[in-house]
């Protein structure tokens, strides 16, 4: 199975979507963070799936919605690595700056 790495600011950023989504229901919780584990081993098997977004930062990052989230990662290294994981809601352009 091809695979990925995760920076410090998107396993951060897992951390916090499984505290705030276990304080009101685990089981969902740990749904969701499986639902985004499959998803992250699928972009590194076809990293070329998500949506280029140049404006995020410097380089091209790519970004795959699963659920309510967004996955934001780098296609330019091995294995892939996932830069961060972030709400959908949340103004994404912002947090890049």
């Amino acid at each position: 199975m091809p695979r990925f790495v995760l920076s410090e600011a998107a396993a951060g950023d897992l951390r916090d979507i499984h505290e705030y989504i276990s304080a009101d229901d685990p089981a969902a919780a740990r749904r969701v963070l499986q639902d985004l584990r499959d998803a992250m081993h699928r972009l590194a098997e076809h990293p070329g799936l998500g949506h280029l977004r140049e404006d995020l930062a410097d380089e091209a990052l790519r970004v795959w919605t699963v659920r309510s989230y967004l996955v934001i990662y780098r296609t330019d290294t091995q294995p892939l690595q996932v830069a961060r994981v972030l709400s959908g809601y949340r103004d994404i352009a912002v947090l890049f700056e």
